[in-house]
């Protein structure tokens, strides 16, 4: 028996260690989903979501993981909030059915199908946008991607930042169009600590 375990023993310190996923909830204060759009053909509209909540699962060992990212419509802020006119704002346009329909979707959601590795670090993210009731497919760029302890409090954390674009008319969005243009610009900046 004693020569059995010792057998085991060896053939488990000779097996390579595996990495379990791990997973991050993303820091809702230190990340946020922000757009540009061309407006009339004259200049670029910044925007931005106030409010965004999700999780990074990652196997570094396995070079798998998986993103989910919830963004709540209502809070999109382009600098427009409030008019004191009377006229109606833009952010209060864009929550309308013309545009994100916020109180009949009130999250754009989108899930990784697939987490692209470039060496250790992850390069892309292939996965499905859903807004305004649509699903379609959306690869983004990592355009940067580190993972490591927080600098103060010492906390297991990653960072990422993301691009990509769409068509909105693809979603259904076809309100100004093309004066308001089809491309849209994504970019998502995002921080995620360890469970």
């Amino acid at each position: 028996m004693k020569r059995l375990t010792t057998l085991l023993l060896a053939m488990l310190a000779s097996m390579p260690l595996l990495a379990a996923p791990v997973t991050y909830n993303i820091d809702p204060f230190h990340s946020y989903p922000n757009f540009t759009v061309n407006h009339l053909g004259m200049t670029t509209i910044h925007g931005r979501f106030d409010r965004m909540t999700g999780k990074v699962v990652l196997d570094t060992a396995a070079k798998t993981g998986s993103l989910e990212v919830r963004i709540q419509t209502a809070t999109v802020n382009t600098g427009d909030a409030r008019r004191t006119d009377g006229a109606r704002s833009r952010d209060e346009h864009l929550r309308n059915a013309d545009f994100f329909n916020s109180s009949e979707f009130p999250e754009m959601i989108y899930r990784s199908t697939k987490l692209n590795f470039a060496g250790d670090k992850v390069d892309s993210v292939e996965g499905t946008l859903t807004m305004i009731g649509v699903t379609r497919p959306v690869t983004l760029k990592v355009t940067s991607f580190n993972c490591g302890p927080h600098p103060f409090n010492k906390r297991a954390m990653c960072g990422a930042y993301v691009e990509g674009a769409i068509k909105r008319t693809d979603f259904g969005m076809k309100f100004g169009v093309p004066g308001v243009s089809d491309e849209v610009k994504l970019m998502i900046g995002l921080e995620a600590y360890q469970e």
